[in-house]
């Protein structure tokens, strides 16, 4: 066994590193032949079509409560994770696209839903099928007390009918990534779970994100096959339409133990070790599900007295009537392939990040004031700018609370960001490229190795707002899940503890 003072989580990030000496050894081919299929199939239960609600308003429902209620629920599976584009290939098989991006197009994740016992749904488990827009009802049985019993009695589940439950199946990513793979379904997860929010709001529910889980539990209640696949989040769904589900926000975060004591892994070992130590096996010691306070969610850092300072403050984005363009937005979503070079504005910028980071400011257009994260707290954010019009070109610490930029280095980065980005031009082209970090040692400190979980899926999260927000203004934005860790801090110059969660470029599109 190996004995040292870094948790496995600390030694996973580590091992998962891309660095210019290495990466090119560790480079291989893929076999195409064995890529894993993006889908899931039940061959077994009764399917529920939702497709003929996809274009139907609930007008034309004619006040039929029932099927305005599968409109609905349609509406929030589709808009989190439906099928939004068909892409033919030269092979003949076509690629499928979704409201959710996952970075290779690899899309490991998979929903369930768990019915309590609806007025419309028959209680247990349902498996939600993108390809053709349905449910499959899999398993017809009681079953909420299981999952109650699983998420340590999560308050908000005494309340709800119906809960949602976010999957992996972790070889569709490890097939091309390898152990860093855990990373990209980590982020893919935290996009369908920012798609999800907001999908809510388009269609009057509100998920109450559930982090702290019995994972095995909820596998085998899932009837998942452990080694291949697990439970990556909760959600009890509310109904924001009927009254006794207005539920307040309870905390989402539970820690697991921080594993110091593990056998030396070989490459290839690393993702399965790494899931298997985040896991919950029982319920933690001193259970408290009060929310973390906003204040500690929003404390702002890197406060230096003589750097420049340049307020974000701005008004909210107009997403229309009903939240019509953000619907329109999510469907159309596509990640950015290339950037012209030419400067976005310092307005354009100041809109992205007030829509990623102040939700408090649009609860009038019907979003959620508080929607759920894991922890806020341990994430920040740093901008690298080099072509936003009125804004000095270096590296920025965004402090949400304060509403404005702090420069922390003078610089262009525009050759740097082309290696760090492994070479991409997205990097080199990009007007502004947006990391999240976090000290992975606090982190740990509080949650234990469940803590990288939880950071790689709020930045997911944050990430997917930053897409939405920059595709609605006609910018061009893409999410960078490679890049080289350490030289990233290097460059920056922000501070080796801070571990680099995700890339997102931002820039303007080159339009044919």
């Amino acid at each position: 066994m190996t004995n040292t003072n870094f948790s496995i989580a600390q030694h996973y990030h580590q091992r998962t590193k891309y660095d210019p000496e290495t990466l090119q050894k560790r480079k291989k081919t893929l076999d195409w032949s064995q890529q894993p299929t993006p889908f899931k199939e039940y061959k077994i239960g009764t399917t529920i079509s939702l497709k003929d609600y996809v274009n139907t308003s609930q007008a034309e429902l004619g006040g039929d409560r029932e099927q305005i209620w599968w409109q609905r629920l349609s509406r929030l599976l589709y808009e989190t994770y439906g099928l939004t584009a068909k892409v033919e290939t030269v092979t003949g098989e076509p690629v499928y696209l979704r409201a959710a991006p996952s970075a290779g197009g690899l899309y490991p994740a998979e929903i369930y839903l768990i019915a309590r016992g609806h007025a419309y749904m028959k209680p247990g488990l349902y498996h939600y099928q993108p390809k053709n827009h349905s449910l499959v009802h899999f398993w017809e049985s009681e079953v909420w007390q299981q999952l109650q019993n699983a998420c340590f009695w999560y308050p908000t589940l005494s309340d709800t009918q119906l809960a949602l439950v976010v999957t992996s199946v972790f070889f569709r990513s490890q097939w091309r990534y390898e152990d860093r793979a855990y990373r990209r379904i980590l982020l893919d997860t935290g996009h369908l779970l920012g798609n999800l929010e907001l999908a809510g709001a388009i269609a009057d529910f509100r998920p109450h994100l559930i982090g702290g889980f019995a994972d095995r539990q909820v596998n085998n209640l899932l009837f998942l096959n452990a080694e291949q696949e697990g439970a990556i989040a909760v959600a009890a769904i509310a109904d924001r339409l009927e009254l006794q589900q207005n539920l307040p926000p309870v905390r989402t975060a539970l820690p697991s133990l921080s594993q110091t004591e593990y056998p030396d892994l070989a490459d290839g070992e690393l993702l399965s070790a790494l899931h298997q130590a985040t896991q919950i096996e029982t319920e933690p010691a001193k259970l408290s599900w009060k929310p973390t306070s906003e204040t500690e969610q929003r404390a702002d850092k890197y406060n230096f007295p003589f750097c420049t300072k340049v307020s974000t403050a701005t008004q909210p984005i107009n997403w229309g009537e009903d939240l019509q363009d953000l619907e329109k937005t999510i469907l159309k979503r596509r990640s950015t392939r290339r950037y012209s070079g030419e400067e976005i504005s310092l307005e354009e910028l100041r809109r992205v990040l007030h829509f990623t980071y102040h939700p408090q400011d649009y609860i009038t257009q019907g979003f959620d004031r508080e929607p759920d994260y894991f922890d806020l707290s341990l994430v920040s954010t740093f901008l690298a700018v080099q072509g936003i019009g009125d804004l000095e070109d270096g590296c920025y610490y965004y402090a949400p609370k304060a509403q404005e930029l702090r420069q922390i280095r003078f610089k262009n980065f525009r050759e740097d960001l082309h290696y760090l980005c492994l070479g991409q031009d997205l990097g080199k082209d990009a007007a502004a490229v947006i990391f999240h970090t976090a000290d992975l040692s606090k982190a740990i400190e509080k949650y234990g190795d469940r803590a990288y979980r939880y950071l790689h899926l709020d930045a997911g999260h944050l990430g997917q707002r930053l897409n939405l927000a920059a595709i609605y203004l006609n910018l061009g934005v893409s999410g960078i899940a490679g890049f080289f860790d350490d030289q990233v801090n290097e460059v920056l110059g922000i501070p080796i503890d801070e571990a680099v969660l995700y890339i997102t470029t931002l820039g303007r599109p080159i339009t044919k």
